[in-house]
């Protein structure tokens, strides 16, 4: 059914959830996986108190993390036998809902996986939303994984 799945993570349980059953999913649909981590934009551009040093502090961090989501689902992979085809991908210079269904587009996706942390009441109001705004700007289907209950 699906041959191509985008698994957007940024590495948190949310993110794990939503890894377990993208990996989950294309092993049983011998479907390609191609696992995205968004570095969101430096947030203090603009502001004059940003630093060259605190943008290499942010983006080497973020590169890490980055690293950090990509060995996780590898090994979970490896871990589930399969799939066999995993495409690790960086989106940098956007917003991650619009990184997000820019790379389901541009991987040609049958299927967006995101984590939700469950998040209710003023804290969604004040965070928003990366899998809300996913599923409303995204042309193909997103599979939303709640986090587990702790």
């Amino acid at each position: 059914m699906f041959k191509n799945i985008l698994l957007a993570t940024d590495g948190s349980p949310a993110s794990e959830q939503a890894a377990l059953l993208a990996v989950s999913l294309a092993r049983e649909n011998a479907a390609r996986l191609t696992v995205l981590f968004v570095i969101e934009p430096y947030p203090y551009l603009g502001v004059g108190e940003a630093s060259a040093v605190g943008f290499q502090a942010y983006m080497s961090q973020a590169y890490e993390q980055a690293a950090q989501a990509h060995a996780r689902v590898s090994a979970l992979c490896a871990k589930a036998g399969g799939p066999a085809d995993l495409q690790l991908r960086r989106g940098e210079d956007a917003h991650a809902a619009d990184s997000i269904v820019q790379a389901a587009v541009e991987e040609q996706a049958d299927l967006i996986v995101v984590g939700s942390h469950g998040r209710s009441g003023i804290s969604r109001l004040m965070l928003g939303s990366v899998a809300a705004k996913v599923v409303a700007q995204s042309p193909l289907p997103v599979l939303v994984a709640r986090q587990a209950p702790a």
